[in-house]
């Protein structure tokens, strides 16, 4: 299974939602009042092991650990240090902010109805141009550029473009250099 090491203990009884995202609108971006960096924007974890707050501080409890570095993770809001993060599955917590990077990466079409599906990974980004790879549902990548439609990723084995919308991890018609 390509989602290995994505898993969530959950220490304390919660409801999971699912959804998607969009970017603002250029002329709406809001900084954080922290970082004085666009919130919401994509960051990801930098450790194997981040502990997930229900609050802004320390002395909050840890309402699940992520085990996996490099995961993608949306910043939703800030508090001083701490960041309040949505996964691609929609829960929310807070996150000290050393704990996360501004290294964009994205996971391959995570909520895809069709687990078993292949998803083509292209030479170029054109949907005819050849397959350089197939990627399972789950996969995690870097994000090397995004632009028109098309995203660049790299990852253990694999190097090529897939369509925008198959990633989590990068908003629709987002541009990345």
């Amino acid at each position: 299974m390509a989602v290995t090491g994505l898993w969530r203990i959950a220490l304390t009884a919660g409801v999971v939602v699912s959804g998607i995202v969009t970017a603002q609108a250029a002329d709406q971006v809001t900084l954080g009042s922290a970082s004085g960096l666009p919130v919401p924007r994509f960051v990801s974890l930098k450790t194997d092991k981040v502990n997930v707050r229900s609050g802004p501080a320390k002395d909050h409890d840890v309402a699940w650990v992520y085990s996996r570095s490099a995961l993608p993770v949306e910043v939703i809001a800030e508090s001083d240090n701490w960041r309040r993060i949505r996964d691609w599955e929609g829960a929310e917590g807070w996150v000290y902010h050393s704990l996360l990077s501004g290294r964009r990466t994205a996971l391959v079409s995570p909520q895809s109805k069709d687990k078993d599906a292949l998803l083509a990974l292209r030479n170029k980004p054109d949907a005819e141009s050849g397959v350089s790879a197939k990627l399972e549902s789950g996969v995690l990548g870097t994000v090397k550029r995004c632009g028109s439609g098309w995203c660049r990723i790299a990852g253990d084995g694999f190097d090529g473009w897939i369509e925008q919308q198959r990633l989590w991890g990068v908003y629709p018609n987002e541009k990345v250099e």
